[in-house]
């Protein structure tokens, strides 16, 4: 028997309720055309959405906000319940741990956000247009990083143990709900429709490029092809703000010996400018060359992790509707 326990949607919604007192917790809800984490209250753990593909917002900003204090970070660090995380955006932590929790240079704010978070992933149920995390040969469930995977199916809610933090909290939750075994059946019928999402996402990339294959294709890309694609940035650095892998920052010291990181974009103009002021990613289709090469080349010569996962946010994301994609197949033809 796999490790799976479930219970019953009613009995998960009075838990959470409970746990309320001692977690914030926070999970996706749907608006009119997408879904957000929303910070759960006893008015809306109702209608939480479960097995839904991937929230506007990164899994990155609950770790890396888009600005903050760090001081004062240090200082209010309260544990917390991140429910409905797709599992594009829990491997794009492997890149954030690697950064940050490097053991020389560990970033103490960070890893306090790590350390007081408990992940509960999903499964995705469904697919979205520009979701291609198998080309990358990223699963669209969780079955490592996250603490527990969480499965809504018939009335139920099936929660797979991923790790020790998820053990514990399985036994915390004892206290407030009842919880067997997940059957054998139930379980096949939850990898049933794991397996039906993933060849669906297979089917709809089939002709693109795999991670390793995307890197050496990069790096023969010629100028024109960057010209061509970066003509219609616009350079907001929205692919980079949204991104669940892209860490850039800038560190602002300020009276008071107040430190403020805020996130930074290779998109920006002005992004390497130095002292005298050079500039090497002063032409626009450099800067936009450099985020390829940024996560295809020269990342992966020097960390274990990907540092694109498929979650396709940059395409949605881009003013100028560029569709990396498509660049990818251009490139591969």
């Amino acid at each position: 028997m796999k490790n799976y326990y479930s219970l019953l949607n009613s009995d998960w919604n009075s838990a959470l309720d409970q746990l309320l007192a001692n977690y914030s917790i926070y999970a996706p809800f749907k608006n009119i055309d997408s879904s957000d984490y929303e910070l759960v209250n006893q008015e809306n753990i109702y209608e939480i959405s479960y097995n839904i593909p991937k929230p506007t917002t990164p899994l990155k900003t609950f770790f890396l906000p888009i600005k903050e204090n760090l001081i004062v970070t240090l200082k209010t660090i309260n544990k917390r319940i991140i429910i409905g995380t797709p599992n594009c955006d829990i491997q794009g932590l492997n890149i954030l741990d690697e950064i940050y929790l490097d053991k020389d240079y560990i970033d103490t704010a960070y890893k306090d956000k790590r350390d007081n978070t408990l992940l509960i992933a999903t499964s995705c149920y469904e697919t979205q247009e520009h979701c291609h995390c198998m080309a990358y040969d990223i699963r669209p469930f969780s079955k490592e990083i996250a603490d527990i995977s969480l499965s809504h199916l018939d009335g139920k809610i099936h929660l797979e143990v991923l790790s020790e933090k998820g053990e514990k909290f399985i036994i915390e939750l004892k206290n407030y709900a009842s919880i067997s075994n997940s059957s054998e059946l139930e379980i096949k019928n939850i990898e049933l429709k794991q397996s039906k999402i993933e060849n669906t996402i297979i089917a709809n990339n089939t002709e693109l490029p795999d991670y390793k294959k995307t890197g050496e294709i990069v790096q023969k890309a010629k100028e024109v092809i960057w010209s061509k694609y970066s003509s219609k940035c616009v350079s907001c650095g929205a692919c980079a703000s949204i991104c669940p892998t892209c860490t850039c920052f800038l560190l602002v010291d300020k009276p008071e010996f107040e430190k403020v990181r805020q996130l930074d974009a290779c998109q920006y103009p002005g992004f390497e400018r130095v002292a005298g002021d050079e500039d090497a990613l002063h032409e626009l289709s450099k800067r936009f060359r450099n985020r390829y090469f940024c996560k295809y080349v020269w990342k992966p010569q020097k960390f274990k992790s990907l540092v694109c996962t498929g979650c396709g946010r940059c395409i949605e994301a881009c003013i100028g509707k560029i569709n990396k994609n498509e660049l990818f197949k251009e490139l591969a033809n």
